[in-house]
């Protein structure tokens, strides 16, 4: 009997170079699910890279191991969905037009098994939060778009380093100001979209604080999941038939998890 089908999530791993331990890891847990039975989805919540804008030759250049294992599940009929963060934009020219995976730039429901899953990056958790709010409109207008995916190399490291340490100073200085406050502003985003729009789970990252919450707000029960960040705990996110997950990832979750699969 053929296997169930099996979704995996991952968020937030600011790989910031080929070399460094997350990247490593990441391209050990790709290798690994391909010999999962059943995997049918993989889910990139965003904040993949530390940096990664449009098609430029330079990120491609510089993650080709990486891309080289997504393109070995896309190949084998993975379906990948990749959620554009505020650290990799503008994804369409390469990971769409190039890679043939399904990028977003928006929240998206989708139904997985009889379970209506919302997923998004979860940039726009905090309706407070005006200033972010419009640096990411600012940054997808079309001026902005066309003089980010045409500037030259160059310009392309220098601006986008800069811009990716300020933006990853401002995520933890501003919208994790403490781990209470951050669980509070998930919590009240999960209440409210679900009021707008029914799901059974929540699936985001953004913030850097992990938490898995269950709700029946109006009788109608759900559960809100934020993948925290690889940058403390490395971990992912399983949903198949036996349930909703999360992994952390280490040597011993290497020997033991993925061996009980195969």
């Amino acid at each position: 009997m053929p296997a169930m089908p099996a979704a995996y999530f991952v968020s937030d791993l600011h790989i910031t170079s080929p070399d460094d331990a997350r990247s490593v890891l990441f391209c050990r847990f790709l290798r690994r699910l391909r010999g999962v039975s059943g995997l049918s989805h993989l889910f990139l919540m965003g904040d993949i890279f530390d940096l990664w804008l449009a098609d430029h030759e330079h990120f491609v250049a510089k993650y080709r191991l990486i891309i080289e294992e997504i393109e070995k599940l896309r190949d084998l009929g993975v379906e990948i969905h990749y959620f554009e963060g505020n650290h990799d934009l503008h994804l369409r020219r390469f990971w769409s037009d190039r890679l043939r995976l399904k990028v977003h730039e928006e929240p998206m429901y989708f139904d997985f098994n009889g379970s209506i899953l919302r997923l998004e990056h979860g940039d726009q958790m905090d309706p407070e939060d005006r200033g972010y709010r419009f640096l990411r409109w600012l940054l997808r207008t079309p001026p902005m778009r066309y003089f980010i995916c045409h500037m030259p190399p160059s310009l392309v490291v220098r601006l986008g380093e800069r811009a990716s340490k300020s933006s990853r100073s401002y995520t933890s200085q501003t919208k994790t100001i403490s781990a209470q406050k951050a669980l509070e502003k998930i919590r009240l985003h999960a209440q409210k979209t679900h009021a707008q729009r029914a799901f059974d789970v929540l699936v985001a990252g953004h913030v850097h604080v992990r938490d898995d919450f269950v709700s029946s707000d109006h009788g109608s029960p759900y559960r809100a999941i934020n993948l925290g960040t690889w940058m403390d705990t490395p971990c992912y996110l399983k949903i198949d038939e036996s349930g909703v997950c999360i992994f952390e990832l280490d040597d011993t979750h290497f020997n033991n998890e993925y061996s009980q699969e195969n």
